[in-house]
């Protein structure tokens, strides 16, 4: 018997019983392995995913190899990407991996065209789903184009720092995270170093006065 993961979303719980029962008879289990592409640029989308399980990000490589978080899929969630793509009917421009052992909903294009014409509920909740996530990009965007790289980067080791006071983050790692360059991220940890806010090491970084990050981190 199909599993019902549609009683996982509250939204859904409301669709006409005959609409949930062909939802869920149509979408497929899908497991994903961690660190598997799950799509490139120039692959078009054959299903909406709905993460039940897991962690997906979503990120731009330029052709000089320079990287670009712009989100992260998590559990109940739909990728903004890939509904794009189903109303576009266009290529994937983005890639998305699996950070985690993954495990989502692939509903078919064609039932997903089906259900987006005749259910207000599903209707709904798609469009709630890709409100959501485009702002969440759009956020992306305006930290990168105008937010100081100082204030997004104490923000990060805040997000970051275990109990323990540690961040286990390279440079390169902090840059893909911050739409920067590792050498922009490298002056900026020797700033917060000298003073006396951290101790940067290779791969490794000790926060040692939360405080004033998090003062910093607040200014904006």
């Amino acid at each position: 018997m199909p599993e019902r993961w549609t009683e996982r979303f509250p939204e859904l719980r409301r669709l006409e019983p005959g609409i949930e029962r062909a939802l869920v008879e149509r979408s497929r289990i899908l497991r994903v392995p961690k660190r598997t592409v799950v799509f490139a640029p120039g692959m078009r989308a054959e299903n909406m995913l709905v993460l039940l399980d897991g962690t997906v990000r979503v990120q731009q490589v330029s052709e000089g190899g320079r990287e670009i978080i712009l989100y992260r899929v998590t559990e109940g969630e739909t990728c903004v990407m890939t509904l794009a793509c189903l109303f576009g009917h266009d290529v994937y421009s983005a890639e998305g991996v699996a950070e985690t052992d993954v495990r989502a909903v692939g509903v078919p294009k064609s039932a997903f065209e089906e259900f987006m014409g005749c259910s207000s509920v599903f209707r709904r909740f798609v469009f709630a789903s890709y409100s959501t996530r485009l702002r969440d990009l759009f956020s992306v965007i305006n930290d990168v184009a105008f937010a100081r790289i100082d204030v997004r980067l104490a923000k990060k080791l805040i997000e970051l720092v275990d109990q323990a006071g540690d961040v286990e983050a390279t440079h390169h790692q902090l840059a893909v995270e911050l739409g920067s360059v590792r050498e922009v991220i490298g002056r900026q940890l020797q700033e917060f170093q000298r003073r006396g806010w951290i101790i940067a090491e290779r791969g490794h970084i000790g926060v040692i006065d939360r405080k004033s990050l998090e003062g910093l981190a607040s200014s904006d």
